[in-house]
């Protein structure tokens, strides 16, 4: 796919480029984002540019994830970092926000732009978010947008030299009042116990 742009009210969501590189790196030195990303840590101006030069191009060469840089609209700072990105059979929606632009807003307005377009221009039918269990800011960014938690899958991710358990919701199109491209029949009986 020909990389596109997307603009909210407050932010303009393009496609990550070099000219992103110090931005990047000084945002992935926030221990926050180092402890709940699996950025390699130390994150090295090295790991920036092979994220910028490499997995950015090809993720939207090959179709199988789209990376957005978020700016404010009124500055045109790095507020945050969007994308979406095939997880086996499904689609999954990752993001972080810059230290000093946590609290207003932003990865909200952005996740929940990147959502819509998912919907309306791939045809994504159940779009994914999954967290570190613990993770309550990241928690608190998908539930402002709508996502549904699922569960918890036990021992899903490596973290360091130990397995962590991941929090599961989901977002579908009918959560933001959009129509689904192929019709859902909803399960009509209980669960097995």
């Amino acid at each position: 796919m020909e990389p596109v742009s997307l603009t909210t009210p407050r932010l303009l969501l393009r496609p990550h480029d070099s000219g992103d590189e110090d931005a990047v790196f000084a945002a992935c030195q926030d221990p926050g984002i180092q402890r709940w990303t699996d950025f390699p840590t130390p994150y090295e101006r090295r790991h920036a540019a092979f994220y910028l030069g490499q997995m950015v191009p090809r993720g939207w060469r090959d179709d199988t994830m789209y990376h957005f840089a978020v700016e404010a609209r009124d500055d045109g700072d790095l507020v945050a970092s969007v994308n979406v990105h095939r997880h086996h059979d499904t689609w999954a929606i990752g993001y972080w926000t810059v230290a000093e632009h946590r609290g207003r807003g932003y990865a909200a307005e952005a996740v929940r732009a990147l959502a819509i377009w998912s919907f309306t221009e791939l045809g994504v039918q159940r779009l994914e978010w999954r967290a570190e269990a613990g993770n309550t800011a990241s928690w608190a960014v998908a539930k402002k947008v709508g996502f549904v938690m699922e569960g918890v899958l036990r021992a899903a991710q490596t973290s360091g030299d130990s397995l962590r358990d991941t929090w599961i919701g989901a977002l579908l199109p009918s959560d933001l009042g959009l129509p689904f491209a192929t019709p859902y029949l909803a399960a009509q009986a209980d669960a097995p116990a």
